[in-house]
C-alpha cells in the first residue's frame, strides 16, 4: 500500500481551474451570508413605518443578532472541526436562510429579536467553516488570497442586500425582501450538495472516507494509486478541543489574534456606525454622508485583495503591520483636521484610505487565523477569534457615541488608539504567514518559503 501525503500534494501542486471554482463556491455562501445579514438596516425604515416605533425600539434585535454571530463563530467552528467544514457550511447557511424567511412572518419586535438571534448563529457560523474550507482547497502559497477572496465577500452581500432593497421595499415591502432574502440562501445550499465537496485536509483524518478523499484528489488534478492510504505530515495531528488553544504552542497567537479581531472589529464597526452622522453633524448633505460610508467600506474590498497579493510575496507579518500603521496614520490625520462641507473630495478621500486599510486588516486576518492553526482545530481557532471580535462590535455603538459627544476628532483618535492595539497585537504573533522568495535557477523558476 502506498502512502500519500496529502499535505505535500496540495500545498506543493498547481493552482487549477476546479479549485478555483471551489473557491467560487465557498464565497458565493458568504456573499448569501452579508447580505442577510444586512436586510435589518435595509428594512429597518418601512418596519419602523409600520409598527410605529422609533429606531430606538429596534436595539435589542441588532443586538440580538450581533450576540448570535458571536456565539455562531464560536460554536460553528468546533462542529465544522468535528463533522466536517462542508456540512457545517452548509447547515449554516440553510440555518440563517430559513429563519431569515421566517423573519416575513414576524408580527412584533419581540418575535423580530427571537428570529434574529438565531439566524445570527448561522451567520456567525458559516465565515470560519468558509474560512477553513476555503484554505485547505487549495496550495500554500495561493492560501492567504483563497481565504481573503471569499471573506472580502461580506461587505459585497451587504451591496447586494442594498440593491435588493432598492428593488424590492418600494414596490413590495419588507416582508417580500426577508422572503427573498431567505429563498436565495436555501436555493444555493440546495445546488452547493451537489457541487461543494468536503475539505481534503479533514477527508485525511478519517480514514473510512479515504476513497472520498482519493476521488477528490483526481478531480484536482493528481495521481492517486488505487490502494493509496493517506497522511498529512504538514498538520499537527491534533483531536478537535477548544482546550488545545491555549496549549503553550497556540497560546500566544491565540490570545492576540483575539485581541486583533477585538480590537480591529471595533474600529470597523465605530466607523461604520457613526461615520454618516459625524459627517452629517459636520454640514454634509445625507448624499455625501452616504458616499463617506461607501468610500469606509468599499476601499477595504480593494485593499483587501492587494493586501493578499502581498501577503503571498511578503509574508503577513510586514503586510499586515504596515496596513496597519497606514490606518493609524490616516486616522490620525482625520482626527487633526477640521472636517467640513467645504473639503468634501478630501474628507472622502481620507475616509476611503483609513476605511480602506482597516478592512483590509480584518479581512487578511482569517487569512492568519487559517495559517496559524492546525487542520484539527483550524475552524474552532478562526471561529474563537471571530466570536470575540463580536464582543467589539458589541461594544462598538457604546464606544462611538461617548467619542462622537467629545467632538470629531475624538471619534476618529478612538480608531487610531484602538487600531494601534491592533498593530500591538498582530507583532506579537508568532506563526505568521511566511513571506516567499522567487528563486531562479537555470531554465526555470521555483518558489520557495523563507522564514517568517
Amino acid at each position: 500500500m502506498t502512502t500519500a501525503d496529502v499535505g505535500s500534494i496540495l500545498d506543493e501542486g498547481q493552482w487549477t481551474g476546479y479549485q478555483k471554482l471551489l473557491v467560487a463556491a465557498t464565497a458565493l455562501t458568504i456573499i448569501f451570508d452579508g447580505l442577510d445579514n444586512q436586510l435589518l438596516a435595509a428594512a429597518l425604515p418601512a418596519m419602523m413605518r409600520e409598527w410605529s416605533l422609533p429606531r430606538s425600539a429596534f436595539a435589542a434585535v441588532l443586538t440580538s443578532g450581533m450576540v448570535g454571530m458571536m456565539i455562531g463563530g464560536a460554536i460553528g467552528g468546533y462542529i465544522g472541526d468535528r463533522i466536517g467544514r462542508r456540512a457545517a457550511l452548509l447547515g449554516s447557511v440553510v440555518s440563517f436562510g430559513a429563519l431569515t424567511l421566517l423573519v416575513s412572518f414576524a408580527g412584533d419586535v419581540t418575535t423580530l429579536t427571537v428570529l434574529r438571534f438565531f439566524a445570527g448563529l448561522g451567520l456567525g457560523g458559516a465565515m470560519p467553516n468558509a474560512a477553513a474550507l476555503s484554505s485547505e482547497y487549495v496550495p500554500l502559497r495561493h492560501r492567504p488570497f483563497a481565504v481573503t477572496a471569499t471573506i472580502v465577500c461580506i461587505p459585497l452581500g451587504g451591496t447586494l442586500a442594498g440593491m435588493t432593497g432598492a428593488q424590492i421595499l418600494p414596490r413590495y415591502g419588507w416582508r417580500a425582501l426577508f422572503l427573498v432574502g431567505g429563498i436565495m440562501p436555501l436555493v444555493i445550499a440546495t445546488l452547493l450538495v451537489k457541487i461543494l465537496p468536503e475539505s481534503p485536509r479533514y477527508l485525511a483524518r478519517n480514514r473510512e472516507r479515504w476513497p472520498e478523499l482519493a476521488s477528490l484528489l483526481r478531480r484536482l488534478g493528481h495521481s492517486v494509486p488505487a490502494d493509496a492510504a493517506f497522511a498529512d505530515a504538514r498538520e499537527m495531528a491534533i483531536a478537535p478541543s477548544a482546550r488545545m488553544l491555549f496549549a503553550p504552542e497556540f497560546r500566544r497567537d491565540t490570545l492576540a489574534l483575539c485581541a486583533s479581531f477585538f480590537f480591529c472589529l471595533l474600529s470597523v464597526y465605530i466607523g461604520t456606525n457613526w461615520v454618516p452622522t459625524l459627517l452629517s453633524q459636520a454640514g454634509f448633505s445625507l448624499g455625501t454622508a452616504s458616499y463617506g460610508l461607501t468610500a469606509f467600506n468599499f476601499g477595504g474590498v480593494v485593499g483587501a485583495i492587494g493586501g493578499a497579493v502581498l501577503i503571498g510575496r511578503l509574508g503577513s507579518r510586514i503586510t499586515m503591520l504596515a496596513m496597519s500603521a497606514g490606518a493609524i496614520a490616516g486616522s490620525a490625520l482625520l482626527a487633526s483636521v477640521s472636517i467640513g462641507a467645504q473639503s468634501a473630495f478630501a474628507v472622502l478621500a481620507m475616509l476611503a484610505w483609513t476605511g480602506g486599510l482597516i478592512n483590509a486588516v480584518q479581512t487578511t486576518m482569517y487569512a492568519l487565523a487559517a495559517h496559524v492553526y492546525p487542520t484539527g482545530i483550524r475552524a474552532t481557532g478562526i471561529g474563537t477569534a471571530v466570536a470575540v471580535g463580536r464582543i467589539g462590535g458589541v461594544v462598538s455603538p457604546y464606544a462611538g457615541s461617548w467619542a462622537l459627544e467629545s467632538g470629531p476628532s475624538m471619534l476618529f483618535s478612538l480608531i487610531a488608539a484602538t487600531m494601534t492595539v491592533v498593530f500591538a497585537a498582530l507583532a506579537s504573533v508568532r506563526n505568521h504567514v511566511p513571506r516567499r522568495l522567487i528563486v531562479r535557477t537555470v531554465g526555470s523558476m521555483t518558489t520557495e518559503p523563507a522564514s517568517r
